[in-house]
């Protein structure tokens, strides 16, 4: 017994000290999250809409304040953890609220769409790449974090390619800035290209880099887009496990010369499968109406947290050394898979 006690007394503290260890950094991504929201009402109180909704406002204060202030070691963790596990809840929350058979007219059409975007950009994204001069490797990391998920999909591919530290630095860099302006001008779009809320939410998934900056491009439209482009761009993070497969056959090695293992756990993440999960239990109506909407509505509020630690994880000043010649490339990939995106809905008539 006084062994078991004090198991569970050293257990306590451990998470104890694991949460004093977030506490800085959650708290931080939680004040700038209510400072957005916070605007966010203030706006429609005076103009009767929002023309900036909580999501991007948190996206945009939190790399006002990191341009403006670095946050100390200190806040790190809880910055992280907002990130990543706060933004995967979300996301499984989010697809308690999607009933997956008001798609299931276009199942196939839908996913033949994803493959076709994915494969083009991978094609075209190493080309491009090459013909502007970068190394195979830089050419490959932009191609694969464009056609995939961004920074997720680059570090997976890096130890693959044998990709050189600044070349990965490169990629990230750029990739997690033009992904804030995609997210703000995306959006833009909508009118020009006559696209509905549903055929919007499915050219987000398809050509925004990582998922919270889908969720920050979809959400504010319509709650429509953002369970469609949620959808869509989750269907291309499944996909990374057989890109990173693909380009290890290719290259034939791995950075120590032995053979490479593919985890399951590792390229399907578990929210992808908690996200489907949740999605099924909602379209079996397993998942009550009230408690679907519940869900929603706490996936929002953390949503907007964890886009705050995004913008928070933004440094501005770090495209600066990433060169000309990579931001060529990534802009122009990005202008031609938008591009790509509004001819597939066409023609695939999604």
């Amino acid at each position: 017994m006084l062994i078991i006690r004090q198991l569970l007394n050293e257990g306590i503290l451990i998470s104890l000290g694991r949460v004093q260890t977030l506490l800085p950094g959650v708290a931080l991504c939680v004040m700038v999250g209510g400072i957005s929201w916070g605007v966010d009402r203030l706006e429609v109180a005076l103009f009767g809409y929002a023309f900036l909704e909580a999501i991007v406002l948190a996206i945009l204060i939190g790399i006002v304040l990191r341009t403006l202030w670095t946050p100390p070691r200190a806040f790190r963790p809880g910055i992280v953890f907002t990130a990543q596990f706060v933004l995967e809840v979300a996301i499984v929350l989010l697809g308690a609220s999607l009933d997956l058979r008001t798609l299931q007219q276009l199942g196939f059409a839908l996913l033949a769409a994803v493959f076709t975007t994915t494969a083009v950009t991978l094609g075209l994204g190493v080309v491009f790449g090459r013909l502007a001069g970068l190394t195979g490797n830089l050419a490959i990391l932009i191609a694969v974090g464009n056609a995939i998920c961004g920074n997720s999909a680059i570090a997976a591919v890096a130890p693959v390619v044998r990709a050189q530290r600044d070349e990965v630095a490169s990629a990230i860099s750029l990739t997690a800035v033009l992904g804030v302006l995609v997210v703000l001008t995306l959006p833009l779009l909508k009118v020009p290209a006559v696209l509905n809320d549903h055929q919007y939410g499915i050219l987000a998934g398809m050509v925004v880099y990582a998922v919270p900056q889908v969720l920050a491009a979809t959400i504010p439209v319509s709650d429509a887009s953002g369970q469609v482009g949620a959808l869509v761009k989750l269907i291309r993070v499944a996909l990374l496990g057989p890109v990173v497969a693909l380009v290890a056959f290719v290259r034939a090695g791995s950075p120590d010369g032995k053979q490479l293992r593919f985890s399951l756990r590792r390229y399907l993440p578990w929210f992808v499968l908690g996200f489907f999960f949740t999605s099924i239990l909602r379209s079996a109506g397993l998942i009550p109406v009230e408690l679907a909407s519940s869900a929603k509505d706490l996936s929002r509020w953390l949503t907007i947290a964890s886009m705050a630690a995004l913008g928070l994880g933004v440094d501005v000043r770090a495209v600066r050394k990433s060169g000309p010649r990579v931001a060529v490339v990534v802009a122009g990939l990005l202008a031609m898979l938008v591009t790509l995106g509004i001819i597939i809905i066409r023609l695939f008539q999604l």
